[in-house]
């Protein structure tokens, strides 16, 4: 009893930790982080399930955050040394680095993959989870976002995104990709809506 306690204390002062982490990082550079609390393990459930674990290809993950999304993909059941995620903030880096030792953390910019992935930048991704808070940015450049990810995986595969506000950051329409609401979760603060692009087979 007194182990399952101390456990219980545990996984409470991690996650205050997590939520401390969070909110001096979006002190620090809110036009990076775009929220003041970790996402929900709900949220990150539903990132999570686009992946198709069969296909043997690596995982792309940016905005990584504390890791929340990173401990669903890995328990989806993708391998750590076939995540590779991109994190802007050094000290989030550092931390993803410490809780997650043989995941391939990149410190780095989002916006510029070719040079952030460096010898990895041909990787060909099964899907990119997106946690990188678009409405930060101009409409123009999440439209150049979204169509680089989308080069970097087969024709069909998604980039899933959440986001905070009622439409999908990304407008349909902009370039040559689809757009597909994934769904409204209640259970995050503030509520999240999650979108899928992808890239027709025969487009």
């Amino acid at each position: 009893m007194q182990r399952s306690v101390r456990a219980v204390r545990r996984s409470l002062a991690g996650h205050f930790e997590d939520e401390l982490r969070f909110l001096r990082g979006w002190i620090e550079t809110p036009r990076a982080v775009g929220a003041i609390l970790p996402t929900s393990a709900a949220v990150s459930r539903l990132m999570a399930s686009v992946i198709d674990t069969a296909s043997g290809r690596p995982v792309l993950e940016l905005g990584a955050g504390t890791g929340v999304i990173t401990k669903a993909i890995l328990a989806r059941g993708i391998a750590p040394q076939k995540l590779h995620l991109v994190e802007y903030s050094a000290d989030f880096a550092t931390h993803l680095r410490r809780s997650f030792p043989r995941v391939n953390v990149i410190e780095g910019d989002a916006f510029a993959l070719d040079a952030t992935l460096g010898e990895d930048r041909d990787l060909i991704f099964d899907a990119v989870i997106s946690g990188v808070p678009l409405l930060n940015f101009p409409v123009v450049q999440r439209i150049a976002y979204v169509e680089d990810l989308l080069d970097r995986l087969p024709p069909g595969r998604p980039v899933v995104q959440f986001t905070y506000g009622p439409f999908s950051p990304v407008p349909a329409g902009g370039g040559d990709y689809t757009v597909e609401h994934l769904g409204f979760v209640l259970r995050n603060m503030p509520p999240a809506q999650l979108w899928i692009y992808r890239r027709n087979a025969a487009g």
